[in-house]
C-alpha cells in the first residue's frame, strides 16, 4: 500500500481540528502514514499528534507567520518521499497543496469528500455542481496530492502508542524573498469555531437587519452554546460578518444540528450544509427550497418562534 504524509496544520503554534481530518483521510487511504508539521511553533506542538496511530511526526520551525512560498519548499522536500500526501481541504490546505503538488509533479484531487481502495488504486469521490452531482476519479500519476472536505472526514481519535517525533530542515525558496508576511489577523470569540461547532443557528435576509440578529438571533446561539451563520444573502446586506457566511462560497459546515432562522434554501446555501446530522428551519414559507432538506420544518414567523424557541430551551436547561 502506498505511504502517505498528512500535512497538518498550525495555527498560533496549537493543532488545527482539521489536523484530524486529514488523518482519518490516511486512514481511509490504508497503509503507513506519517505527519508534517511546518511552521512557527512546529516543535512543541508535536507531542498533540503522537498518540495518532503515524510512523513519525516530523517537524520544522519556520519563524514569522505562514506564507505559502515561505513553507511550500520544505514540505515538498519532506513530500518527494511519499506517494500520496493528504490534507484538509481548508484555506491553508488549498492555499499550500497545489503549490506542494507542482514542486514534485504530483497529480491533484481537491476538496474530496471520500477515498475507497481499489485493488491497490484510490478511487476519489468529489462533489460537484454544488453538490448535487457526485463523481469518482482516480489520480493517474506516480505522486498524488489530495484535499478532502473536513466536514465528510470525521475527525480522527487517538489509537494509543507514541509516535517518534524528529526534525527537518527548512529548505529556502527563491519565491519567498518576494513575499513579506505582514500580520494575521484573527477573529477572536467566546463562541465555537463556525466550522467545527456542534451546533450551527444561521439567519437570512428575512432577519431584516443587523439589529434583528443581534436581537433574535444571537440570544438563541448563546443558549444552544452554538456558532452563529448566516446566508450570503444577509452577509452582502450587511447583517453579519462576511466570515460568517455559510454556503458554497462561504463555509461548508456540518454539525450534529443545524438551525436555519428565515433562509429560503438557494441551491449555494445548501451545498454548504446539507450534510448535517439533523436539519432545523423556520420559515413562514412552506414552500421554500430548504423544506426538501430540513428533518424538522417549522412554518412560522421568525420574529414570534425565535424568541419562544430560545425561552423554551432556557428552561429546558434551568430544569436540567
Amino acid at each position: 500500500m502506498a505511504k502517505t504524509l498528512v500535512v497538518a496544520e498550525l495555527l498560533e503554534g496549537a493543532v488545527r481540528k482539521t489536523s484530524l481530518s486529514g488523518i482519518t483521510m490516511a486512514r481511509e487511504v490504508g497503509g503507513d502514514f506519517d505527519i508534517l508539521l511546518v511552521g512557527e511553533g512546529a516543535g512543541g506542538a508535536a507531542a498533540e499528534l503522537t498518540g495518532f496511530g503515524a510512523g513519525k511526526v516530523l517537524t520544522c520551525d519556520i519563524a514569522g507567520g505562514y506564507v505559502c512560498e515561505k513553507h511550500a519548499a520544505t514540505v515538498a522536500a519532506v513530500a518527494a518521499d511519499y506517494e500520496v500526501v493528504v490534507a484538509c481541504a481548508s484555506a491553508y490546505g488549498k492555499d499550500l497543496l497545489p503549490r506542494v503538488a507542482a514542486k514534485i509533479g504530483a497529480g491533484v484531487a481537491s476538496d474530496i469528500s471520500g477515498i475507497s481502495n481499489d485493488g491497490g488504486k484510490l478511487v476519489l469521490r468529489r462533489p460537484m455542481y454544488a453538490g448535487n452531482v457526485f463523481g469518482t476519479l482516480t489520480i493517474d500519476t506516480d505522486k498524488k496530492v489530495i484535499t478532502g472536505r473536513q466536514t465528510e472526514f470525521e475527525p480522527a481519535a487517538p489509537s494509543g502508542g507514541s509516535s517518534a517525533v524528529s526534525a527537518v530542515a527548512e529548505v529556502s525558496d527563491a519565491a519567498a524573498g518576494r513575499i513579506e508576511f505582514v500580520s494575521l489577523e484573527v477573529v477572536k470569540s467566546e463562541r465555537p469555531d463556525l466550522a467545527e461547532a456542534d451546533i450551527v443557528v444561521s439567519g437570512g435576509r428575512s432577519l431584516k437587519s443587523a439589529e434583528n440578529f443581534t436581537n433574535i438571533i444571537e440570544p438563541l446561539v448563546d443558549t444552544l452554546g452554538a456558532a452563529m451563520g448566516a446566508s450570503r444573502a444577509a452577509c452582502d446586506a450587511g447583517y453579519v460578518a462576511a466570515d460568517l457566511q455559510v454556503g458554497q462560497t462561504g463555509k461548508v459546515v456540518a454539525p450534529k444540528l443545524y438551525v436555519a432562522v428565515g433562509i429560503s434554501g438557494a441551491i449555494q446555501h445548501l451545498a454548504g450544509m446539507k450534510g448535517s446530522k439533523c436539519i432545523v428551519a423556520i420559515n413562514k414559507d412552506k414552500e421554500a427550497p430548504i423544506a426538501q432538506v430540513a428533518d424538522y420544518f417549522l412554518v412560522a414567523d421568525l420574529f414570534d418562534a425565535v424568541p419562544a424557541l430560545t425561552a423554551e430551551v432556557k428552561k429546558v436547561k434551568a430544569a436540567g
